[in-house]
């Protein structure tokens, strides 16, 4: 049997207290079409936990943005896998939130792409920290 390929649930930001942290305390920067939110802390482990959102004032149907948070979230999965290792190595954690800021449904190819210069530009950031 293949092994699952999804987000695990140890992956998913989940805890309203680190969401609060991080838009309180956290960096912030912005990437067409998103607004990234994050946080690193040098612990002992290596985590990395990412939380999606989608603004409903640009996309009223919850269809539409479940949609746009299952292609952020796949093309995330897909291609974390240096950013993680580098994560391993340094032994530190990161928690990203990124919100969706366009108003249109971007093709995954699009969105595919965004997320590669989001994990760049997060990996450069980590290294100057």
């Amino acid at each position: 049997m293949p092994a699952k390929q999804t987000l695990g649930k140890d992956q998913r930001l989940k805890s309203r207290k680190r969401i609060e942290a991080i838009f309180k305390d956290g960096k912030r920067f912005t990437v067409f079409p998103f607004r990234i939110f994050f946080q690193a802390e040098k612990t002992g482990k290596s985590e990395l936990q990412i939380g999606v959102g989608v603004s409903g004032k640009f996309f009223r149907k919850a269809v539409d943005r479940n949609r746009i948070k299952r292609l952020i979230k796949e093309s995330w999965r897909v291609q974390i896998a240096s950013l993680k290792e580098k994560l391993t190595s340094e032994e530190s954690s990161l928690f990203v939130f990124i919100i969706y800021t366009s108003g249109e449904m971007l093709s995954y190819k699009e969105v595919h792409k965004g997320v590669l210069t989001v994990i760049a530009k997060l990996e450069e950031k980590l290294s100057k920290s």
